[in-house]
């Protein structure tokens, strides 16, 4: 048997089979292989003769037929594109002059080169329809979790095979510390598709936020079923995860539903993440309560909000303040995520640092007086820099005085001392020396009782001198007067 005749015996078969395990329709399949073969055709025969291939479903055989011109048996000319009219009966007993007329070539009659080619044409478009196949198949599979085995580990990629295809792992898509080798049972989330060259590329994550999301939908009935929502989630894979769940039905705590009896739902995550610790926080619409909650195991103070520029300093105790960060800032740098705010955490001591600061360099204008300086970094303004950049309105209304006067007073001192007091030097050894031993708040209340007293002395000063002038002023004029009464006096006498 020719090369050939091997290669398409059987051929309904063969369709049938790689519809089955390829999942390629058979129209698909029998186009595949009638290019193939017209391919081939076209490389023995050229393109001057006028071939057509069909494929006949009843016989499961493809046919290939050469048309010709029948013309008068005087007329014949050419015997690649006419054929006689006394011959063309013999395959159409009805033929005319000038009909067309379909003469079979037989399968066998292909060389070896032209098998070959046909092999090859129809390979590669099988193995076309079959990659578009995979791609439909796993772009509508986006977003959920396959599992497969590790193949190999190239260049810190994982290779899955996932059955029909194979996906691939990026070292940024794995969780960290997590070694996987050849053999591994794994499942991730996939997370793009892409049709490449090559074939479709599918790229699965195990580092990705909604991979968390399928897990607890798949280990937690109410998440599933959308009584509870996962309302966001921040994760530091393979370490620790913040997941913010709310429900409106009041007789369900969806948190404990979470968590489960003993906590059985979230420890199942967990083994599933290699140990990745999860906090689970009920998700609450006051921005400033969800993120004490996001904050969690650290106690808050109290929290001030900067809307416009998305900011929240968050003030905790002194004990806290480790707790609030976490190792390496994770804590923070979670709920920070979670809430999409910019947090800044502060304990009590150092804004009570900060605030005795702002008041000395407030305080030493010497035009407000405690109660002013106290109320104006209560609204922020904690620096004479920034008191100068202020406006006179903002004074007039931050300190509800009844005209402008001492408020342009206030702002033309602030602008005369704008940038002299960057540099607190004692409150900055206050707080220097006493980071060690949790005293910030005392040692800055200190420095400020002192730059209180050294302020009154020099007001006292400050008045003392402004007494010595006055006197000074008073004698020079009295001075003056005497002058001008002798030079009189002297005058008179003369006259």
């Amino acid at each position: 048997m020719s090369a050939s005749a091997n290669l398409f015996s059987n051929i309904g078969r063969l369709i049938d089979q790689i519809h089955k395990d390829k999942g390629v329709e058979r129209n698909i399949v029998v186009d595949s292989i009638i290019q193939g073969v017209g391919a081939a055709i076209h490389k023995t025969y050229g393109t001057y003769r006028d071939i057509e291939v069909q494929y006949n479903e009843e016989s499961g055989e493809v046919e290939i037929f050469e048309f010709k011109e029948a013309v008068k048996d005087p007329d014949f000319i050419d015997e690649e594109v006419e054929i006689k009219l006394s011959n063309a009966v013999d395959y159409d007993p009805n033929v005319q002059v000038g009909d067309s007329v379909g003469v079979k070539i037989e399968i066998n009659e292909l060389g070896r080169v032209a098998a070959q080619l046909a092999r090859q044409v129809i390979v590669q478009k099988v193995r076309n329809a079959e990659s578009e196949v995979i791609f439909n198949e796993f772009e509508q599979r986006k977003g959920e979790v396959a599992s497969g085995i590790v193949r190999r580990v190239e260049r810190r990629t994982v290779v899955v095979d996932l059955g029909r295809t194979e996906a691939y792992m990026p070292y940024k898509e794995q969780i960290q510390g997590e070694m996987l080798k050849a053999g591994d049972r794994v499942q991730g989330y996939i997370a793009d598709v892409r049709l490449t060259g090559r074939g479709p590329q599918i790229i699965i994550s195990r580092s990705h936020n909604d991979y968390l999301r399928k897990l607890f939908e798949s280990e937690v009935p109410e998440v599933s079923e959308g009584i509870i929502e996962i309302k966001a989630i921040s994760r530091d894979p393979g370490n620790r995860a913040k997941v913010a769940v709310y429900t409106s039905d009041s007789a369900i705590d969806p948190v404990g539903s979470c968590v489960g009896v003993k906590g059985s739902r979230v420890q199942n995550i967990t083994q599933e993440l290699r140990g990745e610790k999860i906090d689970i926080i009920l998700w609450v619409d006051d921005i400033a309560q969800f993120v004490c909650k996001a904050l969690s195991p650290a106690d808050i103070t109290k929290v001030v909000l900067d809307e416009s520029n998305n900011q929240m300093e968050v003030i905790v105790p002194d004990d806290q303040l480790s707790l609030a960060i976490g190792r390496r800032g994770m804590n923070v740098r979670l709920a920070s995520r979670l809430t999409e705010w910019h947090l800044d955490i502060c304990s009590e001591s150092q804004l009570s640092a900060r605030t005795t600061e702002s008041l000395i360099q407030l305080m030493k204008l010497d035009v407000l007086s405690d109660e002013e300086a106290r109320v104006l970094n209560n609204a922020g303004i904690i620096t004479v820099d920034m008191l100068a950049d202020s406006s006179i309105d903002f004074i007039t209304n931050i300190l509800e005085l009844e005209d402008d006067k001492k408020a342009k007073q206030i702002l033309n001192k602030a602008i005369k001392f704008k940038g002299k007091f960057a540099n607190l030097s004692a409150l900055k050894l206050a707080v220097k020396e006493s980071l060690g031993n949790h005293s910030i708040k005392k040692s800055a209340e200190d420095v400020l009782k002192e730059e209180m007293k050294n302020l009154e002395a020099t007001k006292e000063e400050s008045k003392e001198e402004s007494k010595e002038e006055s006197k000074e002023e008073s004698k020079e004029a009295t001075k003056e007067e005497s002058k001008e009464e002798s030079k009189e006096e002297s005058k008179e006498e003369k006259e």
